[in-house]
């Protein structure tokens, strides 16, 4: 059955429209983000149905924000003791649309009528589909064209489910920026602005930042639209379910790695399994087996056999039926509020 995916959105009784994170939720609610909550002088949206950004920028210390105004809302606030923290999460009885990117792009594609960032972002979907060979039923549209609330100056965020699916798509868009192309990387400009804005906002300098964007192969210019793609899990990709492990904070640790698998790093949350860890701030761990990022700047930046640097969270990681234990490095924690970091 169709669950609850990364980067749908969920409409709430009040209006408000919470992004969903990763495919691990609890069974009787779904951990999301607040995006945007009506305005009546809001930039998104028309008419009297406006909205405004709650997030401003996807960063921990915004992501802090949002909960702070949900105080007010505590049914959207949830204490998890599985992952230890007090997290904004939805609960299914509180959910009056679920909004599906797959379903809203197969809509737009039969709608006669679009605006230009609709048709726009139905002929980036099609010619990325057709140039990978991919089906364009695992494509999906997300952010603002998803709930209609869009504006002339928004972005087009796709979604690509399933992992074949993703690879393709990487391998084609790859392809197509070396060549002349309407789907292009960005230019100097769009670079160095997304450079200087990351190293305002996260503990990266501008050469670094560089360094990520030239590993970012789901960003792009379509004509003079911002793009983004990103990937997602089908359902029976997700060998884990919510509370198969436990996870329990033991202060701050920084250590140097190497990439042993990378599989999993193009997803929310962003994984690397690590091996040859040497510890350099912090407790002597032996049994680090892996980063884990849900900080999205870091994903998908590392290859297997890269060495890197990370900087975030210690967690004891248990599995309550096996008994297994060991300990992982977590990036994008409100414990560390955003001065966390992976680096080749």
């Amino acid at each position: 059955m169709r669950g609850f995916r990364d980067r749908d959105y969920l409409q709430t009784e009040e209006g408000y429209f919470f992004c969903v994170v990763g495919p691990l939720h609890p069974e009787d609610r779904v951990i999301a983000y607040l995006k945007y909550v009506p305005d009546p002088s809001g930039k998104w949206g028309s008419g009297k149905k406006r909205f405004a950004r709650a997030l401003r920028y996807y960063t921990m210390l915004d992501l802090l924000e949002t909960l702070h105004l949900l105080e007010g809302h505590p049914e959207y606030l949830h204490n998890s003791p599985v992952l230890g923290i007090s997290m904004s999460a939805v609960p299914v009885d509180r959910i009056s649309t679920h909004l599906k990117p797959e379903i809203k792009l197969s809509q737009l594609k039969r709608m006669r009528s679009l605006d230009t960032l609709q048709r726009k972002a139905v002929d980036l979907a099609t010619l990325i589909s057709e140039e990978s060979r991919c089906t364009i039923e695992y494509f999906g549209v997300t952010g603002s064209l998803l709930l209609d609330i869009h504006q002339d100056f928004s972005d087009i965020d796709l979604i690509v489910y399933g992992r074949d699916t993703c690879q393709a798509v990487k391998g084609t868009l790859t392809r197509i920026y070396d060549e002349k192309s309407m789907i292009r990387r960005f230019d100097e400009g769009r670079s160095r602005e997304w450079c200087l804005n990351k190293a305002r906002m996260y503990p990266v300098t501008y050469e670094e930042a560089a360094r990520i964007l030239a590993k970012k192969w789901g960003r792009g210019l379509f004509g003079e639209t911002m793009f983004s793609v990103h990937p997602a899990k089908l359902e029976e990709e997700v060998s884990e379910k919510y509370g198969d492990r436990i996870f329990k904070p033991e202060g701050t640790v920084k250590i140097e790695a190497v990439v042993s698998d990378a599989a999993e790093a193009g997803f929310m949350p962003a994984v690397y399994k690590v091996e040859d860890v040497r510890i350099l701030e912090g407790p002597s761990i032996e049994d680090i087996r892996e980063v884990t990022s849900y900080e999205g700047l870091y994903g998908d930046i590392g290859e297997s056999e890269d060495r890197i640097v990370a900087y975030g969270k210690l967690e004891r990681v248990a599995n309550p039926e096996t008994g297994e234990e060991y300990h992982r490095v977590l990036i994008g924690s409100p414990e560390v509020q955003g001065r966390d970091y992976i680096k080749i």
